[in-house]
């Protein structure tokens, strides 16, 4: 029985047997890289819906792909006030969903509703998709709260000053720190080794634990990750496919054209 077969959510059972999960973004939008990385060996995969052109039939194909692998996927929503997105992304298939620029305890409120059906929520009920295996899970609409795991991103000092606001929410089940979003809210966009930067996500990491919710991050590359984790962040994720991808592509041409000056990406997120 596959990881999206069985009763559980995957990737909460994840965080509970595996010490630091690494995940990586997919941003290209394609089946054929999910399913690749997948087997790459990454812990975890997260499909973004709110940046690049990922739609819902793209998100059906990636689940589908990544269901194939070891690893879990997470799909990011394009926005987190918008109940109908939420919906069609549970009913794709997706158990974890990531909420982004979560501001508030009273936004990550309406975030659960939206993502669990009553009496807990106000999510719309339907038999026939890919969550209920297309009616053959006869006990979905019975046990699809329990099921699904709610992520929110905290990405400006406001929304990490209410840390633990945000985190004491029923239904919240584990807080994300966007470091790009929070360099650009304090000034200097795209750095994320920025004193300040630096010192909210050592901050946020060592409140959430306190506060007792799972908290994790990303970053470029694995020197910043592994400072991450040493911070107390409980899953990472590093790079993209898109970033995996123009890497290798730049030092090829890098090698095969003489150059010896090849830069390193900047990313941020």
């Amino acid at each position: 029985m596959s990881k999206q077969h069985s009763e559980v959510n995957a990737f909460r059972a994840l965080l509970e047997r595996q010490a630091s999960p690494l995940g990586t973004w997919l941003m290209a939008g394609t089946a054929s890289n999910a399913e690749a990385l997948g087997h790459a060996g990454f812990d975890w995969l997260l499909i973004d819906m709110e940046h690049g052109p990922i739609d819902f039939r793209d998100t059906w194909q990636m689940l589908q792909a990544v269901d194939c692998t070891p690893a879990t996927p997470i799909v990011r929503v394009a926005s987190s006030d918008d109940p109908a997105l939420v919906k069609r992304a549970l009913d794709l298939g997706a158990r974890t969903l990531m909420f982004p620029y979560v501001q508030s305890a009273e936004q990550a409120r309406r975030i659960v509703a939206s993502a669990k059906y009553p009496p807990l929520g106000q999510r719309g009920f339907a038999g026939i998709h890919r969550a209920s295996r297309y009616g053959a899970f006869s006990d979905y609409g019975k046990l699809a709260n329990d099921l699904t795991t709610c992520i929110v991103q905290l990405e400006t000092p406001e929304a990490i000053e209410r840390l633990e606001e945000i985190a004491a929410v029923e239904g919240v089940d584990a807080l994300f720190i966007g470091p790009g979003d929070l360099s650009a809210a304090l000034g200097c966009i795209g750095n994320l080794q920025d004193e300040r930067v630096q010192a909210l996500m050592r901050s946020a990491a060592q409140r959430a634990r306190a506060a007792g919710i799972p908290v994790g991050t990303l970053g470029p590359n694995p020197e910043m990750v592994k400072g991450f984790v040493e911070m107390g962040y409980d899953y990472v994720a590093v790079g993209s496919d898109l970033v995996f991808m123009l890497q290798q592509a730049k030092s090829v041409l890098a090698r095969m054209k003489g150059q010896t000056d090849h830069a390193p990406m900047k990313v941020a997120y």
